[in-house]
């Protein structure tokens, strides 16, 4: 399964639709792969008594979420935008949410783990 091998990968990460969409959130770095990185920030950020911090993380986390909402909206319409001209006549269903879930886990963490590395052409 790490190496991508179709056999061996569960049923939603199999096809080429799939394999396509993992090359193109694979191809580059985005704002949505840090997101953990900042949670845990703001978690530490949270245990912290001083009401200026406690006023603000809120606020952070909200600014946060929308972000990475408005990111994975853009990266799953060229994300199925990419298969329906890459590859005709083969099924969309799903790829959008494929496309930003895979960008918002943390490169390293990713499954199966990425062919291409950050700056390559797909």
């Amino acid at each position: 399964m790490q190496k991508g091998e179709q056999w061996a990968l569960p049923a939603r990460d199999r096809g080429p639709a799939r394999a396509l969409v993992r090359d193109y959130v694979d191809s580059r770095r985005r704002l949505s792969e840090f997101y953990m990185y900042g949670l845990v920030v703001l978690l530490i950020l949270l245990f912290i008594r001083n009401p200026l911090v406690q006023s603000i993380v809120p606020l952070i986390v909200l600014l946060a979420v929308m972000i990475m909402l408005t990111e994975g909206i853009f990266i799953g319409r060229r994300a199925r935008t990419l298969v329906q001209e890459r590859l005709p006549g083969e099924s969309t269903q799903g790829v959008r949410l494929y496309a930003a879930m895979r960008a918002l886990q943390i490169r390293r963490l990713r499954m199966p783990k990425p062919r291409i590395k950050p700056g390559e052409s797909f």
